[in-house]
């Protein structure tokens, strides 16, 4: 059957708040810089208070890169939590407007909805503290069958593999997905997320995954390697498609026993928030379309670009002219 939709999108359902601060900042509050940390929401409060004025708007990983996929022309949707609150209309409404479904049910009676507090520093990097309130809650009840069913590729965010009833989700939907004869992605997210699930990581990746993604510190972290040539190969082993990126370096598309390497589009980098988010957008956008995969890797980094030139994860501008043209 013809997808109803090119994309499905599984991951943290996360207001963000995005902020500039001085590199004083992150070490008054005992960060450490580029990383993404869990906290509590006694810490979130007292953050929140102390940042900057900056920007607010429905986040998390997949959401981003469904956001970037639907400005890119892809038929989208989204599976993720939040709860009946301010913050919670706020994500609905957000995600919506960015021409993304979202059939996810409020949840009542349980944690407020999620907020990632980013902190970017003057060279671009950022530093994420989240509060998964309400996210830790998804599990295989708040699966949509029919949607994910109907999706060309379900695309599955690492930030979300903590709970062990989110890991149960991971492997219905991906079960669910490979019985309608679609396809299955999965972005590692985040190296520390990688080295607290390590195995369990590993035999989703060999068993379920299609379409991986992941940049060099994480796809080392899998395979516990420092060798990205060493990752790349066991990558190549477990999955038909992987998109590895490489920050400055472009990145690295390996298919079977093909090897596609991809510059980075040039730009000036002010905020990294998203960038490997809309990579992801760009590759299956493009892929879902059906192009090669050189022209897939070619529109992953033109969107990633697009949100690392400005402050913010979604791009500024409408990018389907681009899909256009490769």
């Amino acid at each position: 059957m013809t997808p109803r939709y090119d994309i499905l999108g599984i991951g943290n359902a996360i207001v963000d708040v995005l902020a500039p601060v001085p590199e004083a900042f992150l070490s008054k509050h005992g960060m450490h810089k580029g990383a993404m940390a869990l906290i509590d929401a006694d810490t979130a409060q007292r953050l929140y208070e102390d940042m900057p004025a900056g920007q607010e708007s429905s986040g998390g990983s997949a959401a981003n890169t469904c956001a970037v996929a639907a400005n890119l022309g892809a038929s989208v949707a989204y599976l993720g939590l939040v709860a009946d609150d301010v913050l919670g209309h706020v994500f609905r409404h957000d995600i919506t407007a960015a021409g993304v479904h979202f059939p996810t049910p409020s949840a009542t009676g349980t944690a407020p909805t999620a907020r990632c507090l980013i902190m970017v520093t003057e060279d671009g990097q950022r530093t994420m503290n989240t509060f998964l309130g309400a996210c830790v809650n998804f599990g295989e009840d708040d699966l949509n069958e029919a949607a994910i069913a109907g999706a060309a590729v379900t695309y599955m965010e690492g930030y979300l593999f903590d709970p062990p009833a989110a890991q149960a989700a991971f492997k219905r939907a991906a079960a669910i997905a490979r019985a309608a004869g679609r396809k299955v992605s999965l972005s590692l997210s985040d190296a520390f997320c990688v080295h607290r699930h390590r195995a369990a990581f590993r035999a989703l990746v060999a068993e379920d995954v299609d379409i991986l993604f992941a940049n060099e510190t994480e796809i080392t972290a899998l395979y516990e390697t420092n060798s990205f040539a060493e990752a790349a190969a066991w990558a190549r082993r477990d999955v038909a498609l992987a998109a590895l990126t490489r920050s400055e370096s472009g990145s690295t598309i390996i298919a079977g026993g093909d090897t596609f390497e991809i510059a980075a589009v040039p730009t000036k980098v002010v905020d990294t928030t998203g960038a490997g988010d809309a990579y992801a957008a760009g590759f299956l956008t493009a892929w879902t379309k059906g192009l090669s995969l050189d022209k897939c890797g070619k529109l992953a980094s033109i969107a990633a670009a697009e949100v690392i030139s400005h402050f913010g994860a979604r791009p500024q501008r409408p990018l389907g002219n681009e899909l256009a043209q490769l």
